[in-house]
């Protein structure tokens, strides 16, 4: 699967495209040390008012997928579609993303996505140091229960707090890095919403893909 493909994929035309995106929605608990966790964690989240941010939200953006998945995907924070639905990546930075996975030959079934920040900047501004600072320990801990196999952190944010650097993204992107807390591998690429501002940076995108599928191949 090659870069045309990928491109064709993510043309303008794809992205204009109406589509629903079926939530993904947290299974019910059965019992299970790791999903105990889980709720515990999740009712932790929708009950903090830690930061300025809780009093603007519409919903807590808790994160998405399967909690058994390989992959965590890691964004920066929701924007005005996310904090209306409650969901990551729903509105055309989710298209984008949708057909990002498929490209990979993975679903948003068959991965865990979830945000460093879990309300919405007013006006999709940029995270403020405290509000990630904040935030960081309710996404560190979805990943000590999630034991992905890889991590990908999409766009500068989310790869600088992951990884505790101020480097650009730029420096960040095609090699792969150590989640220092759990000894994952982790990969950088730039975000959905800049591709869609930036359609020429797709080939880098695929390119970190590529390393990234390679990376976790080798882990199997």
């Amino acid at each position: 699967m090659g870069v045309t493909l990928w491109e064709e994929r993510l043309s303008e035309k794809h992205l204009s495209e109406k589509k629903i995106i079926q939530p993904v929605t947290a299974p019910q608990s059965d019992g299970n040390p790791d999903q105990q966790g889980w709720e515990t964690l999740q009712n932790e989240v929708l009950n903090c008012y830690q930061c300025s941010l809780a009093k603007l939200r519409r919903h807590v953006v808790f994160g998405a997928g399967d909690r058994r998945a390989r992959w965590m995907l890691v964004g920066e924070a929701p924007g005005a579609q996310e904090d209306k639905e409650g969901l990551p990546f729903v509105g055309r930075a989710g298209h984008l993303l949708n057909a990002i996975l498929m490209a990979m030959g993975l679903s948003r079934q068959e991965v865990y996505i979830a945000n460093v920040l879990k309300c919405r900047p007013p006006g999709n501004r940029d995270p403020l140091g405290e509000e990630c600072r904040l935030c960081l320990p309710f996404l560190h801990q979805q990943l000590r229960l999630l034991q992905p196999a890889i991590i990908l952190a999409m766009g500068r944010f989310a790869a600088q707090a992951l990884l505790k650097t101020t480097d650009p993204i730029s420096e960040l992107r095609g090699r792969q890095h150590i989640f220092a807390e759990t000894g994952t591998p982790l990969l950088v690429t730039y975000h959905p919403a800049y591709l869609l501002r930036s359609p020429l940076q797709k080939r880098k995108v695929w390119s970190d893909l590529q390393l990234a599928l390679r990376i976790e191949a080798r882990l199997e």
